[in-house]
């Protein structure tokens, strides 16, 4: 008996295609500076007819993703466009930062613009995973619900953590003591059990630097820069790799431990169980002790040592000189071994660059062979401040969101 069969590649591929030119509409949309984008705009922008982006644009609008108001006018002839713009409402990302000192949670719509931001200070030295994990998912769930007030649903969340994390387990975090901690089911059994009745959301959980580093690359200042080096002054200090505008991982996906980089191997003993880490020398406890400084918590010791620095005080200069020194050291061996555009500077670094670029800026013009990388160079920079890693874990979500609106017309994919 004959059976009738569907050939079901070219229909594949057809929906490929179209979901394809989707994201190509949507990103457009969101990328077009003043919120200008019109069908014929984006249609130049992508290399698509003006029927197909119309076709594109009007199932955008029936999901809800664009919306659109207005006339535009060109100063061309023809008709005036309506003004497209990414939705406000409807699927969003969450972030959870879990650092040493605070937890910090954001929700990011669409547009890439932060709507909600809970952040609390707390000592997680010392606690168990799993208390530090309910801790954080509390702050998410009280995140969400505000979000839930502007309409706004993550889809799924990102949790930022300070240590080598792969495939959702945290392999070592040094700082806080945890080692083989699967983070991203602890934490999610812990945001439903916050959330009882509520939809579960996916976790994922990627290393801190590494989402500081995407989030200065998406929301940045950093122009036609592609390749950089990010370094985060926390009370550790984390680093990221960025080439063509995509993260550089590493054969295992630790990448970017330049805190744990030996500066003297006689120095005194890390946590990582090693010496001389630069982390040592440059992390926010070594300054504030180096200082004389006692850390008050919630910013308060870094905020004291900017104070007395700007004031002149010895004790505080001093402290700064040799970090940024160090700094410089560790950083000069990283540029002639990588050639980044940019070495940008963020966490507690960001307020400190006037006291740290200058000793940093005399090893790296001594020490790197291009000759590149002098004082007036701008190739040594702070971070733009517009972004940080519980906005970067955000960002990851809506990124995967963009490349696939259909999966998420109806909330996160089953």
């Amino acid at each position: 008996m004959k059976r009738n069969v569907t050939p079901l590649g070219p229909k594949a591929d057809k929906d490929t295609v179209r979901r394809s030119n989707l994201s190509l509409v949507l990103r457009a949309v969101r990328d077009e500076p003043d919120g200008g984008a019109t069908r014929a705009t984006v249609a130049a922008r992508v290399g698509l007819t003006r029927a197909a982006v119309s076709s594109l644009v009007e199932q955008l609008l029936g999901i809800g993703f664009l919306t659109e108001s207005g006339k535009t006018f060109s100063g061309q002839a023809g008709r005036p466009g309506t003004a497209l713009k990414v939705a406000r409402t409807g699927p969003a990302g969450l972030g959870v930062e879990v650092n040493i000192d605070y937890v910090s949670v954001c929700v990011v719509d669409l547009a890439g613009t932060g709507r909600v931001r809970l952040t609390e200070h707390l000592d997680n030295r010392g606690a168990s995973p799993g208390d530090v994990l309910a801790r954080a998912a509390g702050i998410a769930a009280r995140t969400l619900e505000s979000a839930r007030e502007q309409e706004l649903f993550p889809v799924a969340a990102t949790l930022a953590l300070p240590g080598l994390v792969s495939g959702g387990t945290v392999r070592q975090a040094p700082n806080l003591g945890w080692n083989a901690v699967p983070a991203d089911e602890l934490f999610a059994a812990a945001l439903a059990a916050a959330r009882p009745g509520r939809p579960a959301l996916r976790v994922r959980a990627e290393n801190e630097a590494n989402l500081a580093a995407l989030a200065e690359l998406w929301f940045g200042g950093l122009g036609p820069v592609r390749g950089f080096l990010y370094l985060t002054g926390e009370i550790g200090v984390g680093g990221a790799l960025v080439v063509d505008g995509e993260l550089w991982r590493g054969a295992h996906g630790f990448a970017g431990e330049i805190g744990h980089v030996v500066v003297d191997p006689q120095g005194p003993r890390c946590r990582c169980g090693s010496r001389g880490c630069l982390e040592r020398y440059a992390g926010q406890t070594a300054l504030l002790r180096a200082a004389g400084i006692e850390d008050g918590g919630g910013g308060a010791g870094v905020a004291e040592l900017e104070r007395r620095a700007r004031a002149g005080d010895g004790p505080a200069v001093a402290a700064l000189t040799e970090a940024g020194r160090m700094l410089g050291r560790v950083l000069s061996g990283a540029v002639n071994l990588l050639d980044p555009d940019a070495v940008v500077l963020g966490g507690i670094y960001r307020g400190l660059m006037p006291w740290l670029a200058p000793p940093a800026a005399r090893e790296l013009t001594d020490r790197v062979v291009s000759g590149l990388w002098s004082p007036r160079s701008g190739r040594l920079r702070p971070s733009s401040g517009a972004g940080d890693a519980a906005r970067g874990a955000a960002a990851l979500v809506l990124a995967e969101v963009l490349a696939d609106p259909v999966a998420y017309a109806a909330g996160p994919p089953r």
